[in-house]
């Protein structure tokens, strides 16, 4: 999927080509002080950013946040970002309670957790793949279909044009942000993933079991893609970044970075950057970027 993307930016052709911009930018108007949470930040003698970042959540947002993280503590050498995961609803609630500096989450926040006073920077916007077996003749699926699939009411692939056989269904963990935006978008208020499906507690687990069972179906975020799984064409298109882009492609949702209140110091330094052009480029080789 990578090989697809438009505007790819190596790390070195990033850090060779805004480098310098980045450190007279992000030490311009440095104080002392941060995010409840984790956070030091100082400028030492010569100048240079210091300090440390504690972010976690999301699953799917931790990759992107450890090569985000790895590009910032290349240009700035006295920062330590530390990336963990643990799925959305612990980003929510490390940042709220300030166990972290920053919470990653790929849903929105829940109604319950609009009352916390967390601030929502967007990160990036992803796409939900469906995948199957790489054997698996149906390859095109309606949103309905999907539903149903999921719901335990479809559990023949004979019923969708293939070859006999029960369908497997695998989906993510609850409190998973992935399963979130997909019971939103696809299953809708009044509609369970059947308690027959197999549950994952990651985007590879699930890809890996998909993949090594050939009835078996799920879903994954689109920087997941390979070559090992299929991904099912929803509604006539494709799961591509591009569709995803220009609103045809159905299941879409946002990373979000979560910080208790507006962000200061260091933590605001970081989510500038990758909030800015030269991190949204690194964002843009596996996600779709805000830019």
């Amino acid at each position: 999927m990578k090989e697809t993307l438009k505007n790819r930016v190596s790390r070195r052709e990033f850090l060779a080509g805004t480098g310098v911009v980045l450190l007279s930018g992000l030490l311009g108007g440095c104080k002392s002080g941060g995010a409840e949470g984790t956070t030091t930040k100082t400028v030492t003698e010569s100048g240079e950013l210091s300090g440390t970042i504690s972010i976690g959540g999301s699953t799917t947002v931790q990759p992107v946040s450890e090569t985000l993280s790895n590009a910032f503590m290349e240009i700035f050498p006295q920062t330590t970002v530390t990336i963990t995961g643990g799925g959305s609803s612990v980003g929510v609630k490390s940042a709220a309670d300030g166990t972290l500096d920053i919470g990653a989450s790929s849903r929105e926040l829940k109604e319950s957790e609009e009352s916390l006073g967390l601030e929502v920077h967007i990160l990036a916007y992803d796409g939900i793949a469906v995948i199957t077996n790489t054997s698996q003749t149906v390859k095109e699926l309606t949103l309905e279909q999907l539903k149903q699939i999921f719901a335990g009411e479809i559990t023949n692939w004979n019923e969708l044009g293939g070859a006999d056989g029960d369908i497997v269904v695998v989906a993510r963990e609850e409190g998973s942000g992935t399963r979130g935006a997909f019971e939103e978008m696809v299953m809708g208020k009044d509609t369970l993933i059947t308690d027959r499906a197999i549950l994952q507690s990651s985007n590879g687990a699930l890809k890996t079991t998909v993949a090594g069972s050939s009835n078996a179906i799920g879903f994954i975020s689109f920087g997941y893609l390979d070559s090992n799984v299929n991904s099912i064409v929803i509604n006539e298109v494709e799961a591509t970044v591009e569709n995803a882009k220009n609103g045809t492609y159905p299941i879409v949702r946002p990373l979000l970075y979560l910080t208790k209140g507006e962000p200061d110091g260091l933590v605001k330094k970081y989510i500038d950057f990758c909030r800015g052009i030269a991190g949204q480029a690194i964002v843009a080789e596996d996600y779709i970027s805000i830019l």
